[in-house]
């Protein structure tokens, strides 16, 4: 039940975090807050398809 999903920045586009979730208990998307190298500040990372 558990699938991967890639988490995009927010504020540059790029992808940057391969993760997993459980679809059943969290079926919305998922936001985290990480690091962003290029931009080399925390930002907000969304999941996209």
């Amino acid at each position: 039940m558990r699938v991967q999903v890639t988490l995009q920045c927010t504020e540059s586009g790029d992808r940057n975090y391969i993760t997993t979730k459980n679809k059943r208990n969290h079926p919305e998307r998922l936001e985290l807050k990480k690091y962003s190298p290029r931009l080399k500040k925390h930002t907000l990372h969304r999941e996209t398809k």
